[in-house]
């Protein structure tokens, strides 16, 4: 299965997560399918939070399944709003 999850990076006491596309049978910061943000938990920085809703979007469309944290975030970045319609002109 295709699972929407964190993979830590960072040093020891200064945790730092991409948040990754990946098979749910690789280790957690083995190989990823795509990256698709990162996110700081301690907020040292201002933009501590990103994800591509777009690629997320479609990974979500694709069958992939979040994981609870990744499933927090998402909705945080707005993901799972829905987008406005172009008018047909």
């Amino acid at each position: 299965m295709v699972k929407i999850r964190l993979s830590r990076f960072g040093s020891k006491h200064n945790p730092h997560y991409r948040v990754v596309v990946t098979d749910s049978r690789k280790p957690r910061d083995g190989d990823y399918i795509e990256n698709l943000g990162h996110y700081d938990p301690r907020k040292t920085t201002e933009n501590f939070l990103k994800i591509d809703v777009e690629r997320a979007r479609h990974w979500l469309g694709q069958g992939a399944q979040p994981t609870d944290t990744a499933l927090r975030l998402l909705k945080q970045t707005g993901v799972f709003k829905k987008t406005p319609v172009a008018a047909a002109e």
